[in-house]
């Protein structure tokens, strides 16, 4: 898992909220950790309780409660969220632990047994309650009313969008089923309803995020809900569409190649939502996918990507893949380099593998050496560089639409193109010329130079 930005920590920077808090208003930190799946948990907390009269603050010093909001994927996650608990204890001493790795109690207070509650994912209200044990509440109900919108922790023109929680697959590697459980999907009028607001109040990308977005809908049986003046089924192609009619960019993360995401691809080729998969493929061997228990593993997924590039030759492929798996031999890792060179996919991350309390693959024969492990990484990390820096070549001379995230006090604009998720994949660059732009507009650049993972490019079509 990728670690936080650091505007997402508040001992290293402000937050995305506003600290203006009133004379004796309790005031609660947060300290975000993991995915962006995790990170809507962290603005729905901070939402309930901004609600209830707390401010935020956006420094340690200036709170007098911390929530540390925990990863617990890995276990390089767990000790970073370990060594995050223990630093707000050390700035503050009044720490609440929920997320993923608040399934492990236990395990946590082993650690640090001063912390004042542990609570599990999405458990809000075991949060709120222990929030209320340590900080009372005292609204003013003159001035603290129910926010308009809710406490962003992303800037303020992209939003993730959560539509489900949970998984229903046993991949042998992974335990978000046992933390997350089974998969909740959300109603397709809540949803809609929620993208709505942030549309209105100023998001420009919508990042549709869940553990399995694909199956969304599955467990409601792909119900219907009524939506304005229709009803809209509770299904990942209906809801793209209908998040397709807000105006805002529509990005999908984590689908699985399930044959109905076929369906999806027109929607990107009519331009409802992006151009844009991000599918986490994490092998190409058969054997290597059986041992991994990994779902639709027999599915011909480079016939699958040429069908998708046949009918919206724009679309780009972003995946993440493991090296180095229980059994791994070297001729299933050189399938994989095969692979890649057939599949050319745009955006590609990697991880070696590592053995996580509870998942079953750990008791796998073979187990892959480090220095194995390490120098598989490295040759693939390799070779999806050689694809990226030749795939971004290839867009020199090109004209693509932008979104500004930053711009910093030498005027160079931090920007993304379609192609480009925000903070995994590349950046385009401006460096000249933009004294009218600002922080979340959309504009035109035609692009004139690249690099191996990012683009720089001038205002304008040329």
């Amino acid at each position: 898992m990728s670690q936080n930005p650091p505007n997402l920590r508040p001992d290293l920077a402000s937050a995305q909220v506003s600290s203006d808090t009133r004379a004796g208003q309790p005031t609660i930190g947060m300290v975000s950790l993991g995915c962006p799946k995790a990170l809507v948990d962290s603005e729905r907390i901070l939402t309930r309780l901004r609600a209830e009269g707390y401010g935020i603050s956006p420094d340690y010093s200036g709170a007098d409660a911390v929530i540390v909001n925990t990863c617990g994927f890995l276990d390089s996650a767990k000790a970073e969220s370990l060594d995050a608990i223990g630093e707000a204890l050390a700035e503050n001493g009044k720490v609440i632990v929920t997320g993923c790795l608040g399934a492990e109690p236990d395990y946590i207070r082993e650690h640090h047994p001063k912390i004042l509650a542990v609570t599990g994912p999405h458990q809000y209200e075991q949060v709120l309650d222990a929030v209320h044990g340590a900080v009372p509440p005292s609204p003013d109900p003159f001035i603290d009313l129910l926010p308009s919108s809710s406490v962003q922790l992303t800037p303020r023109h992209y939003s993730y969008l959560k539509i489900s929680e949970g998984c229903n697959h046993k991949c042998k590697f992974c335990i978000i089923p046992d933390m997350r459980g089974r998969l909740a999907s959300r109603p397709a009028h809540a949803v809609l309803r929620e993208a709505e607001k942030l549309v209105e109040a100023g998001v420009k990308e919508l990042l549709v995020i869940s553990q399995d977005t694909s199956a969304y809908g599955l467990d409601r049986k792909y119900s219907m809900h009524p939506w304005k003046d229709r009803e809209v089924r509770s299904h990942i192609t209906d809801l793209a569409r209908e998040l397709g009619q807000f105006g805002a960019w529509v990005r999908l993360h984590y689908v699985y190649p399930y044959p109905h995401v076929r369906d999806l691809i027109p929607l990107m080729a009519e331009g409802l939502i992006l151009p844009y998969l991000d599918i986490p493929f994490q092998h190409s061997h058969p054997d290597t996918l059986k041992r991994m228990a990994r779902p639709a593993h027999t599915a011909k997924t480079l016939d699958e990507i040429a069908k998708w590039r046949s009918d919206c030759p724009d679309i780009t492929l972003r995946s993440t893949f493991i090296v180095g798996y229980p059994g791994e031999t070297e001729a299933e890792f050189q399938h994989l380099l095969d692979w890649m060179d057939e599949a050319q996919l745009d955006r590609v991350g990697c991880f070696q593998y590592e053995n996580v309390d509870g998942a079953r693959s750990n008791d796998l024969p073979d187990h892959v050496a480090p220095e194995v492990k390490q120098d598989r990484w490295e040759r693939f990390m390799e070779k999806a560089q050689a694809i990226s820096e030749a795939k971004l070549a290839a867009k020199v001379g090109s004209v693509q639409q932008v979104i500004v995230d930053d711009i910093d006090e030498d005027g160079i604009a931090t920007c993304r193109t379609k192609a480009d998720a925000p903070e995994i994949d590349g950046n385009l660059f401006i460096d000249e010329g933009t004294d009218g732009l600002s922080v979340g507009d959309l504009v035109t650049v035609t692009v004139d130079e690249a690099g191996e993972y990012d683009l720089w490019g001038t205002l304008g079509s040329g």
